[in-house]
Protein backbone atom coordinates (compact mmCIF):
# COMPACT_ATOMS: atom_id res chain seq x y z
CA UNK A 1 0.00 0.00 0.00
CA UNK A 2 1.41 3.95 -1.14
CA UNK A 3 2.26 5.89 1.90
CA UNK A 4 3.81 9.01 2.15
CA UNK A 5 6.10 7.54 4.79
CA UNK A 6 7.63 4.84 3.05
CA UNK A 7 10.92 4.98 1.59
CA UNK A 8 12.87 2.67 0.01
CA UNK A 9 16.73 2.77 0.73
CA UNK A 10 18.77 0.69 -2.05
CA UNK A 11 21.61 -0.44 -0.82
CA UNK A 12 20.39 -0.81 2.71
CA UNK A 13 22.21 -3.25 4.13
CA UNK A 14 25.98 -1.40 3.06
CA UNK A 15 27.45 0.59 5.35
CA UNK A 16 25.50 4.40 5.08
CA UNK A 17 22.88 2.40 3.69
CA UNK A 18 22.52 1.00 7.24
CA UNK A 19 22.86 4.34 8.68
CA UNK A 20 20.02 5.67 6.31
CA UNK A 21 17.48 3.25 7.80
CA UNK A 22 17.98 3.64 10.91
CA UNK A 23 17.19 7.46 10.60
CA UNK A 24 14.55 6.97 8.55
CA UNK A 25 12.79 4.67 11.51
CA UNK A 26 14.13 7.74 13.99
CA UNK A 27 12.13 9.78 11.62
CA UNK A 28 8.85 8.07 11.64
CA UNK A 29 9.53 7.00 8.26
CA UNK A 30 8.90 3.11 7.12
CA UNK A 31 12.06 2.32 5.53
CA UNK A 32 11.68 -0.04 2.21
CA UNK A 33 15.57 -1.57 2.14
CA UNK A 34 16.64 -2.80 -1.26
CA UNK A 35 19.37 -4.44 -2.78
CA UNK A 36 20.34 -7.18 -5.37
CA UNK A 37 21.69 -9.56 -2.53
CA UNK A 38 19.59 -11.99 -0.71
CA UNK A 39 21.49 -12.91 1.81
CA UNK A 40 22.13 -9.79 2.77
CA UNK A 41 18.47 -8.82 3.00
CA UNK A 42 17.95 -11.70 5.01
CA UNK A 43 20.83 -10.69 7.62
CA UNK A 44 19.87 -7.11 7.96
CA UNK A 45 15.86 -8.22 8.25
CA UNK A 46 16.43 -10.10 11.39
CA UNK A 47 18.86 -7.49 12.78
CA UNK A 48 15.46 -5.21 12.25
CA UNK A 49 12.43 -7.46 13.04
CA UNK A 50 9.80 -6.08 11.22
CA UNK A 51 11.63 -4.69 8.13
CA UNK A 52 10.12 -5.36 4.65
CA UNK A 53 13.20 -6.28 2.09
CA UNK A 54 12.61 -6.63 -1.55
CA UNK A 55 15.22 -8.16 -3.79
CA UNK A 56 16.13 -5.50 -6.84
CA UNK A 57 18.43 -4.97 -9.56
CA UNK A 58 19.61 -2.18 -11.58
CA UNK A 59 20.54 -4.60 -14.61
CA UNK A 60 16.08 -5.44 -14.46
CA UNK A 61 14.44 -2.13 -14.41
CA UNK A 62 11.07 -4.55 -13.73
CA UNK A 63 12.80 -5.94 -10.62
CA UNK A 64 12.89 -2.27 -9.57
CA UNK A 65 9.66 -0.98 -10.36
CA UNK A 66 8.25 -3.99 -8.08
CA UNK A 67 10.30 -2.66 -5.45
CA UNK A 68 10.03 0.68 -5.49
CA UNK A 69 5.98 0.27 -5.75
CA UNK A 70 4.19 2.28 -2.53
CA UNK A 71 7.37 3.71 -2.11
CA UNK A 72 7.26 7.65 -1.85
CA UNK A 73 10.90 8.11 -2.52
CA UNK A 74 14.21 6.82 -3.12
CA UNK A 75 17.44 6.93 -1.29
CA UNK A 76 20.08 5.39 -2.81
CA UNK A 77 23.37 4.30 -1.16
CA UNK A 78 24.71 1.78 -3.02
CA UNK A 79 27.69 2.48 -5.32
CA UNK A 80 29.82 2.21 -7.44
CA UNK A 81 27.63 5.14 -8.99
CA UNK A 82 28.67 4.89 -12.24
CA UNK A 83 26.79 1.58 -12.58
CA UNK A 84 23.73 2.03 -10.03
CA UNK A 85 22.83 5.86 -10.16
CA UNK A 86 21.16 6.22 -13.48
CA UNK A 87 19.22 2.61 -13.93
CA UNK A 88 17.68 4.42 -10.01
CA UNK A 89 16.82 7.48 -11.09
CA UNK A 90 14.96 6.13 -14.20
CA UNK A 91 12.93 3.63 -12.11
CA UNK A 92 12.20 6.84 -9.73
CA UNK A 93 11.31 8.88 -12.91
CA UNK A 94 8.58 5.85 -14.06
CA UNK A 95 6.89 5.66 -10.46
CA UNK A 96 7.16 9.38 -10.25
CA UNK A 97 8.95 9.66 -6.92
CA UNK A 98 12.14 11.96 -6.00
CA UNK A 99 15.13 10.36 -6.10
CA UNK A 100 18.11 10.97 -3.79
CA UNK A 101 21.62 9.63 -3.73
CA UNK A 102 24.84 9.49 -1.14
CA UNK A 103 26.87 9.33 -4.40
CA UNK A 104 30.66 11.14 -4.28
CA UNK A 105 31.91 10.29 -7.42
CA UNK A 106 32.07 12.97 -9.79
CA UNK A 107 31.38 11.85 -12.80
CA UNK A 108 28.05 9.89 -12.04
CA UNK A 109 27.09 13.62 -10.51
CA UNK A 110 28.08 14.95 -13.91
CA UNK A 111 25.99 12.57 -15.67
CA UNK A 112 22.98 12.78 -13.33
CA UNK A 113 22.59 16.51 -13.91
CA UNK A 114 23.51 16.79 -18.20
CA UNK A 115 20.69 12.71 -18.45
CA UNK A 116 17.96 13.55 -16.24
CA UNK A 117 17.79 17.39 -16.27
CA UNK A 118 14.83 17.88 -18.32
CA UNK A 119 13.12 14.56 -17.66
CA UNK A 120 12.90 15.14 -13.89
CA UNK A 121 11.24 18.37 -14.28
CA UNK A 122 8.86 16.96 -16.97
CA UNK A 123 7.72 14.37 -14.02
CA UNK A 124 7.38 16.97 -11.96
CA UNK A 125 9.89 15.38 -9.21
CA UNK A 126 12.93 16.59 -7.75
CA UNK A 127 16.21 14.30 -8.32
CA UNK A 128 19.47 15.73 -5.52
CA UNK A 129 22.66 13.76 -6.21
CA UNK A 130 25.50 14.11 -4.05
CA UNK A 131 23.28 14.16 -0.95
CA UNK A 132 25.93 13.29 1.76
CA UNK A 133 28.97 14.97 3.07
CA UNK A 134 30.90 15.74 0.06
CA UNK A 135 28.80 16.87 -2.75
CA UNK A 136 25.87 17.81 -0.17
CA UNK A 137 27.43 19.06 3.02
CA UNK A 138 29.89 21.58 1.26
CA UNK A 139 27.28 23.09 -1.45
CA UNK A 140 24.90 23.60 1.67
CA UNK A 141 27.77 25.59 3.35
CA UNK A 142 28.72 27.60 0.76
CA UNK A 143 25.58 28.55 -0.38
CA UNK A 144 24.75 29.95 3.03
CA UNK A 145 28.18 31.87 3.29
CA UNK A 146 27.07 33.44 0.33
CA UNK A 147 23.71 34.70 1.52
CA UNK A 148 23.00 37.67 -0.45
CA UNK A 149 25.93 37.54 -2.79
CA UNK A 150 24.77 37.18 -6.54
CA UNK A 151 28.28 35.86 -7.30
CA UNK A 152 31.81 35.34 -5.71
CA UNK A 153 35.47 35.05 -7.24
CA UNK A 154 36.36 31.78 -5.16
CA UNK A 155 35.29 29.17 -3.11
CA UNK A 156 37.63 27.15 -0.71
CA UNK A 157 36.61 24.01 0.69
CA UNK A 158 38.78 22.42 3.58
CA UNK A 159 37.69 18.92 4.90
CA UNK A 160 39.53 18.36 8.01
CA UNK A 161 39.21 14.66 8.86
CA UNK A 162 41.03 12.75 11.84
CA UNK A 163 41.25 9.90 10.28
CA UNK A 164 39.75 8.15 7.07
CA UNK A 165 38.88 4.40 7.37
CA UNK A 166 36.81 4.25 4.00
CA UNK A 167 34.32 1.39 3.50
CA UNK A 168 34.81 -0.91 0.33
CA UNK A 169 31.97 0.98 -1.32
CA UNK A 170 34.55 3.83 -0.75
CA UNK A 171 37.68 1.93 -2.45
CA UNK A 172 35.43 1.08 -5.37
CA UNK A 173 33.97 3.46 -6.24
CA UNK A 174 37.25 5.43 -5.89
CA UNK A 175 38.98 2.90 -8.33
CA UNK A 176 35.85 3.52 -10.94
CA UNK A 177 36.02 6.91 -10.50
CA UNK A 178 39.48 7.26 -11.38
CA UNK A 179 38.87 4.50 -14.10
CA UNK A 180 36.74 6.98 -16.10
CA UNK A 181 39.13 9.73 -16.05
CA UNK A 182 42.38 7.74 -17.47
CA UNK A 183 43.85 8.35 -14.11
CA UNK A 184 43.71 12.18 -14.56
CA UNK A 185 42.93 14.45 -11.73
CA UNK A 186 39.91 17.52 -11.99
CA UNK A 187 39.76 20.81 -11.25
CA UNK A 188 37.30 23.53 -11.43
CA UNK A 189 38.65 26.23 -12.65
CA UNK A 190 37.74 29.16 -15.07
CA UNK A 191 34.24 28.15 -14.76
CA UNK A 192 34.85 25.02 -16.17
CA UNK A 193 36.40 21.35 -14.93
CA UNK A 194 39.73 20.48 -16.29
CA UNK A 195 41.72 17.43 -16.40
CA UNK A 196 45.47 17.05 -15.62
CA UNK A 197 48.53 14.91 -14.65
CA UNK A 198 50.65 17.20 -12.90
CA UNK A 199 51.47 16.07 -8.65
CA UNK A 200 48.93 17.37 -5.87
CA UNK A 201 50.49 20.69 -4.33
CA UNK A 202 50.36 19.94 -0.49
CA UNK A 203 50.19 23.70 1.86
CA UNK A 204 48.98 24.60 5.34
CA UNK A 205 45.29 25.37 5.70
CA UNK A 206 44.50 27.34 8.81
CA UNK A 207 41.73 25.66 10.67
CA UNK A 208 39.71 26.87 13.60
CA UNK A 209 40.61 25.96 17.11
CA UNK A 210 40.59 23.10 18.51
CA UNK A 211 41.57 21.58 15.10
CA UNK A 212 44.63 24.38 14.20
CA UNK A 213 46.45 24.70 11.27
CA UNK A 214 46.75 21.07 9.07
CA UNK A 215 49.37 19.74 6.67
CA UNK A 216 46.39 19.25 3.41
CA UNK A 217 46.88 18.15 -0.01
CA UNK A 218 44.89 21.05 -2.24
CA UNK A 219 42.98 20.33 -5.17
CA UNK A 220 41.87 16.66 -3.27
CA UNK A 221 38.50 17.38 -6.02
CA UNK A 222 35.26 15.86 -4.69
CA UNK A 223 31.79 16.18 -5.55
CA UNK A 224 31.77 19.87 -4.70
CA UNK A 225 33.24 21.02 -7.57
CA UNK A 226 30.02 19.20 -9.38
CA UNK A 227 27.49 20.61 -6.70
CA UNK A 228 28.52 23.76 -6.13
CA UNK A 229 29.24 25.06 -9.59
CA UNK A 230 25.52 23.69 -10.48
CA UNK A 231 23.91 27.13 -9.74
CA UNK A 232 26.01 29.09 -7.74
CA UNK A 233 28.10 31.72 -10.05
CA UNK A 234 31.68 31.11 -8.83
CA UNK A 235 34.62 30.67 -11.28
CA UNK A 236 36.75 28.97 -8.88
CA UNK A 237 35.84 26.34 -6.88
CA UNK A 238 38.79 24.06 -4.69
CA UNK A 239 38.53 21.31 -2.53
CA UNK A 240 41.37 20.57 0.41
CA UNK A 241 41.65 17.16 2.60
CA UNK A 242 44.23 17.01 5.49
CA UNK A 243 47.36 15.03 4.31
CA UNK A 244 47.13 12.43 7.09
CA UNK A 245 43.56 11.34 6.28
CA UNK A 246 44.39 11.19 2.58
CA UNK A 247 47.49 8.55 2.87
CA UNK A 248 45.23 6.37 5.30
CA UNK A 249 42.42 6.42 2.29
CA UNK A 250 45.00 5.74 -0.26
CA UNK A 251 47.25 3.14 2.26
CA UNK A 252 47.44 -0.75 0.93
CA UNK A 253 44.92 -2.55 2.76
CA UNK A 254 43.32 -0.15 4.78
CA UNK A 255 41.32 -0.97 7.37
CA UNK A 256 37.43 -0.01 7.51
CA UNK A 257 35.31 1.62 10.42
CA UNK A 258 35.05 0.25 13.54
CA UNK A 259 31.84 1.62 15.63
CA UNK A 260 32.38 3.22 19.01
CA UNK A 261 29.22 4.06 19.65
CA UNK A 262 25.59 2.87 20.47
CA UNK A 263 25.05 4.66 16.67
CA UNK A 264 27.32 2.76 14.96
CA UNK A 265 29.01 5.59 14.51
CA UNK A 266 33.49 5.40 14.42
CA UNK A 267 35.43 7.63 16.24
CA UNK A 268 36.27 9.64 12.89
CA UNK A 269 35.69 13.23 13.62
CA UNK A 270 35.75 15.96 11.23
CA UNK A 271 36.25 19.76 10.53
CA UNK A 272 34.41 21.32 7.07
CA UNK A 273 35.74 25.09 6.87
CA UNK A 274 34.26 26.42 4.16
CA UNK A 275 35.70 30.39 2.74
CA UNK A 276 33.88 32.43 -0.14
CA UNK A 277 35.56 35.34 -1.76
CA UNK A 278 34.30 38.33 -3.29
CA UNK A 279 36.27 41.59 -4.46
CA UNK A 280 37.95 41.95 -1.02
CA UNK A 281 35.95 40.13 1.41
CA UNK A 282 35.65 36.65 3.00
CA UNK A 283 32.80 35.38 4.48
CA UNK A 284 33.41 31.74 6.39
CA UNK A 285 31.16 29.18 7.64
CA UNK A 286 32.73 26.30 9.37
CA UNK A 287 30.89 22.72 10.45
CA UNK A 288 32.01 19.71 12.66
CA UNK A 289 30.53 16.44 13.68
CA UNK A 290 31.70 13.10 13.66
CA UNK A 291 32.04 10.27 11.11
CA UNK A 292 31.57 10.92 7.65
CA UNK A 293 29.22 8.03 6.42
CA UNK A 294 26.83 8.86 9.54
CA UNK A 295 26.07 12.54 9.06
CA UNK A 296 25.50 11.31 5.50
CA UNK A 297 22.08 9.46 6.74
CA UNK A 298 20.65 12.66 8.35
CA UNK A 299 21.44 14.89 4.91
CA UNK A 300 19.83 12.18 2.91
CA UNK A 301 16.56 11.68 4.95
CA UNK A 302 16.36 15.28 5.51
CA UNK A 303 16.44 15.82 1.91
CA UNK A 304 13.72 13.21 1.42
CA UNK A 305 11.36 14.56 4.42
CA UNK A 306 11.79 18.88 2.57
CA UNK A 307 11.00 17.03 -1.09
CA UNK A 308 8.01 15.16 0.52
CA UNK A 309 6.78 18.12 2.61
CA UNK A 310 7.20 20.47 -0.17
CA UNK A 311 9.84 22.31 0.95
CA UNK A 312 12.05 22.95 -2.04
CA UNK A 313 12.62 25.43 -4.32
CA UNK A 314 12.53 23.72 -7.87
CA UNK A 315 11.73 20.62 -9.51
CA UNK A 316 14.14 18.31 -11.67
CA UNK A 317 17.77 17.74 -10.96
CA UNK A 318 19.01 19.92 -8.72
CA UNK A 319 22.05 20.60 -5.49
CA UNK A 320 21.49 20.55 -2.23
CA UNK A 321 21.86 24.07 -1.87
CA UNK A 322 19.82 24.63 -5.03
CA UNK A 323 16.73 22.91 -3.81
CA UNK A 324 16.26 23.92 -0.15
CA UNK A 325 16.99 26.94 1.93
CA UNK A 326 20.63 26.59 3.20
CA UNK A 327 20.57 28.37 6.24
CA UNK A 328 17.67 26.42 7.49
CA UNK A 329 18.29 23.15 6.18
CA UNK A 330 21.98 23.40 8.37
CA UNK A 331 20.11 24.27 11.49
CA UNK A 332 17.81 21.47 11.05
CA UNK A 333 20.65 19.39 11.25
CA UNK A 334 22.05 21.16 14.73
CA UNK A 335 21.18 17.28 16.68
CA UNK A 336 24.70 16.04 14.33
CA UNK A 337 26.62 19.06 13.39
CA UNK A 338 27.97 22.03 15.16
CA UNK A 339 28.08 25.17 13.18
CA UNK A 340 29.63 28.47 13.23
CA UNK A 341 29.10 31.75 10.80
CA UNK A 342 31.96 34.22 11.50
CA UNK A 343 31.27 37.58 10.15
CA UNK A 344 32.25 39.35 7.06
CA UNK A 345 36.30 39.84 7.14
CA UNK A 346 37.53 42.63 4.96
CA UNK A 347 40.70 41.55 3.18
Amino acid sequence: MATDRNAAVFGAYGHTGRFVVAELRERGYVPLALGRDPDKLLTLERAHPGLETRQASVDDPASLDRALDGAAAVINCAGPFASTAAPLVEAAVRAGIPYVDVAAEIEANLDTFAHFAERARAAGTVVVPAMAFYGGLGDLLVTAAMGDWPAADEAHVAYGLSSWHPTAGTVASGVVSGQRRSGRRVRYTGGQLEYHDDALPTLEWPFPAPLGPQSVIGEFTMADVVTIPSHLAIPEVRTYMTAKAAEELSAPGASAPTAVDERGRSAQTFVVDVLVRSGGTERRVVAAGQDIYAISAPLAVEAVDRILTGRTRTTGVASAGAAFDAGDFLRALSPHLSLHFPLDVRG
